[in-house]
């Protein structure tokens, strides 16, 4: 279930404000994943279940959420985020921001694994 048209249109909006204003994090996830990078279409701020998702690969129902310091006060959110996601059918691999700003290499390696 990817969602239903009434809740994408009440989340679009503010999915496309995350695309306008990503960060530093998603800027360089984005251009890693971008134009088919790793072999498989991604899609940024994407609306699955009742969530927006950071990076969605629909194909191999792979979703990779960058958690920035606010998340760090929301683990009670995010686990039943991902709890809901996950029983959407999606695999949910989560990497904080400094991992993918200073660990990119590794991070793209995981999710190339992932896709597999």
């Amino acid at each position: 279930m990817l969602t239903n048209k009434k809740l994408w249109k009440n989340l679009k909006p503010k999915a496309q404000e995350n695309r306008s204003n990503p960060t530093s994090a998603e800027r360089i996830m984005w251009s890693e994943l971008r134009n088919k990078k790793l072999g498989y279409r991604s899609r940024r701020q994407h609306v699955i279940a009742e969530y927006i998702v950071d990076f969605v690969c629909i194909e191999k129902k792979i979703i990779v959420e960058l958690d920035g310091e606010i998340h760090l006060r929301k683990i009670e959110y995010d686990t039943e985020r991902t709890r809901v996601l996950n029983g959407s059918g999606f695999r949910v691999i989560r990497f904080k921001n400094e991992h993918v700003i200073n660990e990119l290499k590794t991070v793209i390696e995981v999710i190339k694994d992932k896709l597999k």
